[in-house]
C-alpha cells in the first residue's frame, strides 16, 4: 500500500483540497503561499485564454468538432488561411493534407447519406428502427 500526501489547505467548508502537494511543501501549487503570485498569474492567463477562445469561436463560427459540418468548417478555415500564404513547399504540403482530410470528410458524408437512405427504406418495411449496438455504432 502506497501512502499519498494531500495538500493541507482547507476550504471554507473545511473540505480538504486533495491535490498532491509540491515536493518541498505541505501545499499544492495553487495554495502554497510561496507560489501565490505565480498561481494568480496562471489564473489570469486562463481567464484571458477562455475569453479569447469565445471570441475566436464566434469570429470563425466554430461550434466544435462533433459533426461533419463542424469539422468541414475548420478545414475550410485552414485551407483559406493556407491559400493566403506565400507559395512554398510547406504550403503545398499543408494543402495536400487538407485535400486528403476533405476527401475523408466527403467519404464520411456520403456514407452517412447512404445509411440514412437505407434506414428510410428499411424502417417502413420492418415497422421500427432497430436498436443500435452498445459499441456506439449505429448498426
Amino acid at each position: 500500500m502506497v501512502a499519498t500526501r494531500a495538500c493541507k489547505f482547507r476550504k471554507e467548508d473545511t473540505e480538504a483540497c486533495q491535490a498532491p502537494p509540491l515536493l518541498a511543501s505541505d501545499f499544492c501549487f495553487w495554495h502554497d503561499p510561496e507560489h501565490a503570485q505565480e498561481a494568480a498569474e496562471a489564473r489570469r492567463l486562463g481567464g484571458i485564454r477562455r475569453r479569447r477562445e469565445r471570441t475566436v469561436s464566434g469570429a470563425y463560427e466554430f461550434e466544435g468538432l462533433e459533426s461533419v459540418p463542424s469539422i468541414r468548417r475548420v478545414l475550410e478555415i485552414a485551407v483559406l488561411d493556407t491559400l493566403g500564404l506565400e507559395n512554398s513547399i510547406a504550403r503545398g504540403r499543408a494543402l495536400i493534407a487538407a485535400v486528403l482530410a476533405a476527401a475523408k470528410l466527403l467519404e464520411a458524408g456520403e456514407h452517412e447519406e447512404r445509411l440514412e437512405a437505407l434506414e428510410a427504406t428499411l424502417v417502413p418495411r420492418v415497422g421500427h428502427q432497430p436498436e443500435p449496438p452498445k459499441s456506439g455504432r449505429r448498426w
